[in-house]
């Protein structure tokens, strides 16, 4: 080897040692911990959970984000300190006091909790201004080495679930309790609507965004950034109109005051479609305060307490024996002077005719031509109608925990005086929803609709419907429409029970019923659960069924009986939804109106 390739040999040696170690100082760099802040981060923003909205588009359930502020005390400068005291203090509303206090903590430390979201724009805003005026200074762990500049930190800590119309629809909206998901609280329905529609209401996508960033902790957008979109829950969009609501509500609580009642329930179903109008108590809460004394309020009576109903279960027997053409409406009843012996009891009607029509037998509320009825039926047929009619089973409302009640077993009803006193309502079980479907059957040509209280579901200004509501035929046409009749004379004819419920120029019918309570022992004389079940029309076609339930009235005689409890609240239903344009009164009726008017001025 010359001398001239020596030289190149050594130049090529030279170059390719000086090569190595640039590539192993590069790797080093690269792969080995430095003691350096990490410049990759990664920012998420949590989905919130569906609103709950009305028919009239009040979200009556709404969740909002909530911030903490944390900072780690060892980054702030001894020497402006009290700079960003009185700077944080500005931007939060805290105490500067409580801040300084806090800030003796050595180490990373909460400043605030529960922060909205114009609160921590704010912070955030504040954050990135201490940088620039560099508040904020390295600090290098003794242990570890490693170097860290943590500023103010303010990031999401959870979500608040607010109820903007107080207590109004409790408790079918029912509440939420909140579940811890990694570092974010988030909130879970547990009773109501907020529970039964849990699914769709629940969050479904956070929102990720992963790159590099820069000293103020703020991601750069770039090729390398990753971003992962946020999917909200779904709103649930109910029938229930608010206004109607709230005003439904307020008459309720003046009567639960007047009648001095335990609680007093009122619904309003939609009889060609399910829906739910309104589904009113005078027992409600507060979901976003929940306290002690709110705990029986929680359970929603309409669907979640059976009771014995008393006379409204006579039409339900008279039409199973309209269903089976064992009675003729214009047929005699004997019903015996107003006594009849039964066992070792003695059943007494307050009229003391010796035979009424079978149609009188509603109208009249006889308990003893309702014994006459019912015995024209097989045990099978009985067990099997009411079972037809919903009940001893769920009905489908979308409330969370619906109690089914119970009814007598076929073998029960070869007892003749069980099976007589089924006849006017002991014996049986059922709830207020049962009952109001029952009578919506009747109501709408024998077809049973599913009660809705959901619409539909929205998100991003887009419906979704989950399935129609299921029907089915309880009756024929034909019964159904007799039965209707019947419950219209129950409110016209001048011996019906309730005739005090009549408003002019509309089509309304139902059946009063007062039921004892059972005890230990037997039947209070004391305690009694008042109802009206019916429905009011007009001839533009507007059709609801109406259901009002008075537990325990302790007003004394004669305010215990349902026709001065129970039918007051009815009427006044129809008068509201009179008011709210739902229905209107005929216009023969108003011209008659009109007429007398002017004949007056005259």
């Amino acid at each position: 080897m010359n001398t001239s390739q020596s030289r190149v040999y050594l130049i090529f040696i030279c170059i390719a040692f000086f090569a190595a170690v640039f590539a192993v100082f590069t790797l080093y760099r690269v792969t080995l911990d430095r003691s350096l802040p990490k410049l990759n981060t990664s920012d998420e923003d949590t989905a919130l959970r569906g609103d709950i909205i009305t028919s009239d588009g009040f979200s009556v359930a709404t969740s909002q984000k909530l911030y903490s502020a944390v900072v780690n005390t060892r980054n702030i400068d001894p020497n402006k300190k009290e700079l960003f005291i009185n700077l944080y203090s500005l931007y939060s509303g805290a105490d500067p006091k409580k801040v300084e206090k806090i800030l003796k903590t050595k180490g990373s430390v909460k400043l605030s909790k529960d922060l909205n979201a114009k609160e921590a724009a704010h912070l955030r805003e504040l954050a990135r201004k201490l940088y620039r005026k560099k508040v904020f200074i390295p600090y290098q762990d003794p242990k570890t080495g490693i170097v860290t500049t943590q500023g103010l930190d303010v990031t999401e800590s959870g979500e608040k679930r607010s109820y903007i119309a107080g207590d109004t629809l409790t408790p079918l909206i029912g509440y939420t309790s909140k579940k811890q998901e990694g570092k974010i609280t988030k909130a879970s329905g547990v009773k109501g609507i907020e529970k039964f529609y849990e699914d769709q209401l629940d969050d479904i996508t956070n929102e990720s965004l992963k790159g590099p960033r820069d000293l103020s902790n703020t991601i750069i957008l770039s090729g390398e950034s990753k971003l992962k979109r946020r999917k909200d829950g779904y709103n649930v969009v109910l029938n229930i109109n608010l206004r109607l609501q709230q005003m439904l509500e307020k008459m309720i609580d003046e009567r639960a005051k007047s009648l001095i009642a335990k609680e007093i329930v009122l619904a309003v179903m939609e009889a060609k479609t399910g829906k739910l109008l309104a589904l009113a108590s005078t027992k409600r809460y507060n979901p976003g305060a929940i306290t002690q004394k709110d705990y029986e309020a929680l359970n929603s009576s309409a669907s979640e307490y059976a009771y014995e109903m008393g006379s409204v279960m006579k039409p339900i027997i008279f039409s199973l024996a309209l269903q089976e053409n064992k009675i003729n409406p214009l047929e005699n009843i004997n019903v015996y002077g107003g006594k009849y012996k039964l066992g070792t009891r003695t059943i007494t009607d307050s009229h003391k005719a010796d035979s009424l029509s079978a149609e009188e037998v509603i109208v009249q509320s006889s308990n003893i031509g309702m014994i006459n009825v019912i015995e024209r039926l097989d045990d099978v047929s009985i067990y099997n109608g009411l079972r037809n009619f919903g009940f001893a089973q769920k009905t489908g409302v979308d409330l969370s925990y619906e109690q089914t009640g119970k009814i007598p077993q076929i073998s029960d009803l070869k007892n003749r005086t069980y099976k007589a006193t089924l006849s006017y309502g002991y014996g049986i079980q059922a709830t207020f929803i049962q009952l109001l479907s029952a009578y919506n059957a009747i109501n709408n040509g024998g077809v049973m609709m599913e009660p809705r209280l959901f619409s539909h579901l929205e998100r991003d200004a887009k419906k979704y419907f989950l399935h129609s509501s299921e029907t089915k035929q309880v009756l024929s046409k034909e019964a159904a429409d007799k039965m209707r009749a019947i419950l219209v004379k129950v409110v016209d004819s001048p011996r019906g029970t309730g005739r005090a419920a009549k408003i002019p120029g509309l089509v309304l019918g139902g059946k009063t019923g007062t039921a004892h309570i059972a005890t230990t022992g037997g039947y209070s004389d004391k305690r009694y659960n008042a109802s009206f079940f019916g429905f009011a029309s007009d001839d533009a076609g507007h059709n609801y069924t109406i259901g009002v339930l008075v537990r325990e009235p302790m007003r004394p005689y004669p305010y215990y009986f349902a026709s001065w409890s129970a039918l007051p609240v009815f009427k006044q239903a129809a008068e509201i939804l009179v008011e709210n344009n739902y229905l209107s009164p005929s216009e023969a009726f108003n011209r008659n109106k009109n007429d007398i008017a002017a004949t007056a001025l005259d």
